[in-house]
């Protein structure tokens, strides 16, 4: 099965990327590999991404054939990569049916990794967590080292989640404990969970942060010295871990001296619906925005939200990927967050942090509209994004610690 296609050019390394989720889909999977990709085209690596037909968020396709992909029909990506798709099992939102679908493309990602140019690394990046199962089977089919990227933290979160439950492990926590345990290399996102991830006995751990291309985020100016109205903007995901009914309910407390904008899709978005119009709250939710219409809105925003729960210990060591998009932005940030994600919001002096309670976070929009000065930014939360979250260095770190890897294991250039 495997392809005659020539290998990448002399010092270029040749990459086989496994991932639920990719372009022309809008993901954070898809978000931070397409940053990747468009930094390692420039050194000359070669990527080919193994990923389900595009059907990401409502478990359909959305999008016409030719632009979704087509099962097992090689095609160009953006930059130099190659895409190579797979089936998926339309679904709703049920976790289950979300289950079976990722276990499903997962199982064929292993022949169509065999159908791709022969890498001189796997990488599978996770969640969706049945891709860990594929991208370990594939390592061992093409006999290359494995990375691992764990974008959550994962199998805590699943704990926390409650989906799992009892004493005795889950055959998904085993899956995932064993596959850390394995791989060659294992890539977090924060430095939190790769403490956590070391302190188990993972052995070889290092950390690539989420970021941004600042070159492509404009600074907006200020925002207004005087309004009648507050408005607060949240742009992202919709579901249980953002736990935003707190935001809906403390904008009902403020009531019509403010605005809140929901931007975005999620499993939890016709339920937040629903509790907005029973509490007459001023809140109007948009669809998923880009380009100009995006930056309109944060143009917008006095403040924007970066949220998640607080009852899930898992999250003291995730930071929402959104975040490094506001803090380049320029805007104020509520950050209804913990550990590792409030101190980078308090390191890069972006704005306020508050606990997950309604009255709390009503007290505290109500007390930045009575003193907007509090609003204006002084840059510092964009070069705070410029030394640690660019990713043109994001990228660069990943190369090296990927170099390093194949030289350790003998199977550098």
């Amino acid at each position: 099965m495997e392809s005659t296609a020539p290998k990448s050019p002399a010092g270029g390394l040749q990459i086989t990327l496994v991932t639920h989720s990719y372009w022309p889909e809008q993901s954070p999977p898809q978000r931070r590999w397409t940053a990747m990709i468009k930094e390692f085209s420039h050194s000359g690596w070669d990527v080919d991404v193994v990923t389900p037909v595009a059907h990401y968020p409502f478990g359909r396709r959305a999008l016409p054939r030719w632009m979704a992909g087509r099962p097992f029909r090689l095609r160009n990506g953006q930059f130099t990569e190659k895409i190579l798709h797979v089936p998926y099992l339309r679904h709703g939102n049920s976790r289950a049916a979300r289950l079976m679908d990722q276990c499903y493309s997962a199982f064929l990602s292993v022949p169509a990794g065999m159908m791709v140019r022969k890498p001189d690394v796997v990488i599978v990046t996770a969640p969706g967590l049945p891709s860990l199962a594929a991208g370990y089977v594939l390592a061992k089919l093409r006999r290359v080292p494995l990375i691992v990227e764990m974008r959550d933290a994962w199998p805590d979160l699943a704990r926390d989640a409650r989906l799992v439950q009892g004493s005795v492990k889950s055959v998904v926590e085993h899956v995932v404990d064993f596959v850390q345990h394995r791989a060659d290399l294992v890539v977090t996102v924060t430095e939190g969970f790769a403490a956590t991830l070391r302190a188990r006995g993972v052995r070889n751990v290092e950390t690539v942060s989420n970021g941004v291309h600042l070159d492509a985020i404009p600074v907006v100016g200020p925002p207004e010295p005087e309004r009648e109205v507050f408005e607060a903007l949240y742009l992202g995901n919709h579901g249980e871990s953002q736990k935003l009914d707190v935001a809906i309910r403390a904008s009902a407390l403020v009531g019509d001296s403010m605005h809140l904008h929901m931007v975005g899709h999620g499993t939890q978005r016709p339920a937040l619906e629903k509790l907005a119009r029973e509490l007459k709250a001023p809140v109007t939710f948009h669809p998923p925005l880009t380009g100009d219409d995006m930056l309109e809105r944060y143009s917008s925003a006095d403040t924007c939200i970066v949220s998640l729960r607080d009852d899930w210990k898992s999250f003291e060591t995730t930071v929402p990927s959104k975040t490094y998009e506001v803090l380049a932005i320029g805007r104020h940030i509520t950050a209804v967050v913990r550990g590792e994600a409030a101190r980078i919001v308090s390191d890069a002096e972006a704005g306020d942090i508050v606990a997950s309670d309604p009255e709390e976070l009503a007290a505290l929009w109500r007390e930045l509209a009575a003193d907007r000065g509090r609003l204006v930014r002084n840059g510092d939360s964009r070069q705070w994004v410029k030394a640690n979250a660019e990713y043109e260095q994001l990228a660069g770190r990943y190369m090296e610690i990927i170099s390093e890897l194949l030289a350790e294991t003998g199977r550098s250039r």
